[in-house]
């Protein structure tokens, strides 16, 4: 087999096997091919498409690329949670101590945050002693334990994901939604889920704009888990402004606990209270996802998924004193504000760009090599649809001293606007997809 006779196959247009494609992972994570035919391979998958066996073998072939986790001997339905990623995203923060709360052990390995996007590693890791890194053995010891673990991700999984990832950064050959979808998906299957839950953000704070890509995406990745035996589960989420009020590490933190307790932002809780659901659902402890909400709502309302959420940053180190004063915990230095300039009402909040604003405070990576502080931010006092005056707070601006505080409101001037007329707010939730 020549990975020539591979690339001419596909620039043509023709279907892979599972072996051709088995065949270019392997070889090309372990240094085989050069960059410059893997780059032409990409090209032709990205301009020709592929077809849903193809996909398939791709996510196959990148998840066996490496180490996997076996979770068989962790009793129970291990389901899995992904967020294809938005700006204050704090929701396994959440969904993890209820879900586990309800009975269904929670292994998952989460990434940090780089651009607009934050990281949940990040904001565990705002607690002080809170530890990400652990060995495989660990990890389970925790699962048996205690029932819940979020780590970060290992190089050793899906290893061929992460080298095909960077070269598809480089020849713009992202935005393909079988390679999206493999990418995904090959991770999900490494970590050892039975089954798996997607929340696939659409909006100006997403990298799907539309809800007809998000859609396709969101099949073509329900039918890759069910190929593979995982059941699959999508849910499409609006991701056209910030989830929730606040934006930054240890913030995102405090409004996950309020969440925990009952209380939160609607939009925050309402996505919490879905997804967790879902995860019950196929966890087996309910007959439907009606019935899992149920389940779902108590484990909040009588302090269980609270409890378990103590326990579990306990069991990784986290010190419950920062838990137990989280509202005094890490705050910055200076708290500035950003008012309404008019009277109306607030018609749209670029995501996107106010994730940038706190990748500028800090918050964020503008490069892997950044250093972020866990104490800044963004906290929201009105959303779209709100009613402003002149003068009324729109957000605070939690910095340390940040040299260009001007700058800083120029960028929310330009990407938070007012309106005479009240707008429609989008639907939070567009579909779940099985």
């Amino acid at each position: 087999m020549k990975i020539i006779d591979i690339i001419d196959k596909k620039k043509k247009g023709l279907e892979l096997s599972k072996e051709e494609i088995h065949y270019f992972v392997n070889e090309y994570t372990n240094g085989n091919i050069p960059d410059y035919q893997a780059s032409a391979l990409l090209m032709a998958m990205f301009i020709n498409k592929m077809t849903p066996n193809e996909t398939a073998n791709l996510t196959l072939a990148m998840a066996y690329s490496g180490q996997t986790l076996d979770l068989s001997d962790i009793e129970g339905v291990k389901v899995d949670k992904h967020s294809t990623g938005g700006v204050g995203d704090k929701v396994s923060l959440v969904v993890a101590p209820i879900v586990a709360s309800c009975g269904i052990p929670v292994a998952k390995m989460s990434g940090r945050g780089l651009g607009f996007t934050g990281g949940t590693i990040d904001k565990l890791e705002s607690i002080e002693g809170f530890k990400t890194d652990m060995t495989i053995d660990e990890f389970k010891s925790y699962v048996k334990k205690h029932g819940i673990v979020i780590s970060g991700q290992t190089d050793e999984l899906a290893p061929a994901d992460k080298k095909i990832y960077a070269l598809r950064d480089v020849t713009s050959t992202v935005d393909d939604i079988s390679l999206i979808a493999a990418s995904i998906m090959s991770k999900k299957i490494a970590s050892g889920a039975d089954a798996i839950v997607l929340d696939i953000k659409v909006g100006s704070g997403a990298f799907m704009k539309t809800i007809e890509d998000a859609e396709i995406l969101a099949k073509t990745m329900v039918s890759i888990g069910n190929s593979l035996n995982r059941t699959t589960i999508c849910i499409i989420s609006s991701m056209d402004e910030p989830l929730g009020f606040g934006i930054g590490n240890i913030i995102e933190v405090r409004e996950a606990i309020e969440v925990l307790k009952g209380n939160g932002p609607k939009d925050l809780v309402e996505v919490c209270l879905t997804i967790s659901s879902i995860m019950v659902y196929l966890g087996k402890k309910s007959n439907s996802i009606e019935e899992a909400r149920e389940i779902v709502l108590k484990s909040i309302n009588d302090g269980s998924a609270y409890k378990k959420f103590r326990e579990w940053i306990e069991c990784q180190k986290g010190k419950l004193s920062v838990i137990d004063n989280i509202s005094e915990y890490r705050k910055a230095s200076n708290i500035d504000i950003f008012v309404a300039k008019e009277e109306g009402y607030i018609s749209s909040i670029n995501a996107q760009e106010i994730g940038k604003v706190a990748m500028l405070l800090g918050a964020g990576r503008e490069t892997k090599e950044s250093i972020i502080d866990p104490s800044v931010g963004l906290i929201f006092e009105k959303k779209v649809s709100d009613y402003v005056r002149a003068g009324d707070v729109i957000c605070q601006i939690h910095h340390n001293n940040y040299g260009n505080i001007d700058m800083i409101m120029e960028h929310l001037n330009k990407n938070i606007n007012i309106s005479e007329q009240k707008q429609t707010k989008s639907e939070l939730i567009y579909k779940i997809i099985k």
